[in-house]
């Protein structure tokens, strides 16, 4: 019998051993999912916030009266709020796979800072005014802090980038020959400004319209955008150089209210949107499916005549609720003093011969521990078992109450042949002559 039970519990341990296995393995990855999007979002906001980040340009935006807030996804967003959608892209190889850095010099000079999409970047733009910010700093800008030439984006790459967004097959890029480059810029003010861009990265093309620059070497333009569905008449702004607009190069020449006078006439009243993101989150609430069901067929079933149920079961879970706090509630002191255990023990035999109808046994056991409870009290605790009985409460009584004496063992016969059954009105009687008998004793001694 025994190795049947050894051998039960051997082949229950594995099923348990499992069991844990399963729940680390659920805790590992959970922690595994946090650690990836703690380093994730520490890694965008680092590069916002650096100097070849977009930061700034919110924060000049909002303290100026422009609705601009910063977006990295995770729910929903009105697209017919958005006046102007700004996706930076720091990725200068989009629809592949970003290889990570294994040494501090492929760190420094890496060109890709994460991975994005040419579809998500084309739905975003056919869904809202948009402009694509280029990329032209590798990483070692951001991690340095310097800006030189060295650690510009490759212009291959930079043209196949471009090539994927625009169907533009002139697009060409144009790199200034001088450190500062300036472009003249007329506010909707009337205001003459001058943009100031370090190693300016500009472009040509036969099929953009030049905002910020000439057609021979632009930085800002409105361009034609490639559609998954060939529409044509699609068009989105494209930044060349992100210094116009980036951490690094806002402060230069009249750079922030260039930025401020552009992207204000474009987005209207409307929000600006910094889109960090790498999918696509904006919905239309026009197009989204009429549900069948709405809160107020949910409502109705708490109305008349549900309403009269709801409240009747609201009163019976009150009422369970209330019982069980009283039955079930805290300890109470008197139950966790010395002694409790007993006084529960002898409250519960007491209970249970009252609810058996065993009144007359009762009775006898009410009466011995009477005579115990008046010995201790007469005599002290250390001399009370001498007296605790019957028989030597008894001789006491004898010989100090002869009055009494008779009294109490008649009392006492008729309490011990008492029957186990006896009603309860013979019971009680019984009892009171009991205490009358031994407050008469007491009261005398």
């Amino acid at each position: 019998m025994s190795d049947a039970r050894a051998m039960s519990a051997t082949r229950g341990s594995p099923f348990q051993g499992l069991r844990l296995e399963t729940v680390v393995i659920a805790v590992v990855c959970a922690i595994v999912l946090a650690a990836g999007w703690y380093l994730l979002a520490q890694r965008q906001q680092t590069l916002r916030s650096s100097p070849a980040g977009l930061d700034g340009l919110q924060i000049w935006l909002a303290s100026n009266g422009v609705g601009a807030r910063n977006f990295s996804g995770g729910w929903l967003m009105d697209q017919t709020s958005v006046g102007l959608l700004i996706v930076p892209i720091y990725d200068t190889a989009l629809n592949e796979d970003r290889k990570a850095p294994t040494t501090k010099d492929e760190l420094l000079f890496q060109q890709d800072e994460y991975d994005l999409t040419t579809s998500v970047i084309s739905a975003k733009a056919q869904k809202v005014p948009t402009l694509l910010v280029l990329p032209k700093w590798r990483s070692g800008m951001r991690l340095t802090g310097l800006a030189h030439p060295i650690l510009n984006v490759e212009t291959k790459r930079l043209k196949a980038t471009v090539s994927k967004l625009t169907p533009d097959g002139s697009f060409t890029p144009v790199f200034a020959r001088t450190p500062f480059t300036r472009f003249p810029y007329r506010s909707s003010e009337g205001k003459d400004l001058n943009a100031e861009i370090y190693a300016a990265q500009m472009f040509r093309s036969y099929l953009c319209t030049p905002l910020l620059g000439t057609e021979d070497a632009m930085i800002l333009a409105e361009c034609p955008l490639v559609t998954a569905s060939d529409k044509k008449g699609e068009t989105v702004l494209v930044l060349s150089d992100p210094d116009l607009l980036n951490n690094h190069g806002l402060r230069l020449g009249d750079n922030a209210t260039i930025a401020l006078d552009i992207l204000r006439s474009r987005a209207g009243k409307k929000n600006i949107v910094i889109d960090y993101s790498q999918s696509d989150w904006l919905r239309d609430p026009s197009a989204e499916p009429r549900r069948e069901r709405s809160w107020d067929d949910l409502r109705r079933f708490f109305g008349p005549p549900f309403l009269t149920l709801w409240i009747g079961a609201a009163l019976v879970l009150g009422l369970f609720l209330w019982r069980s706090a009283l039955r079930y509630g805290p300890i109470r002191s008197d139950t966790a003093t010395p002694g409790a255990g007993k006084n529960l023990a002898v409250r519960a035999r007491a209970r249970l011969m009252r609810l058996s109808g065993q009144d007359g046994a009762l009775t006898g056991e009410y009466a011995a521990a009477r005579l115990s409870a008046t010995a201790d009290a007469l005599f002290g605790r250390a001399n009370a078992h001498h007296y605790a009985s019957e028989d030597g409460f008894l001789k006491f009584a004898d010989r100090r109450h002869p009055e009494e004496a008779a009294r109490l063992r008649n009392v006492l016969s008729r309490i011990r042949t008492a029957p186990a059954r006896l009603p309860a009105t013979d019971a009680i009687q019984l009892i009171d002559e009991l205490e009358q008998v031994l407050e008469q004793i007491t009261n005398d001694a």
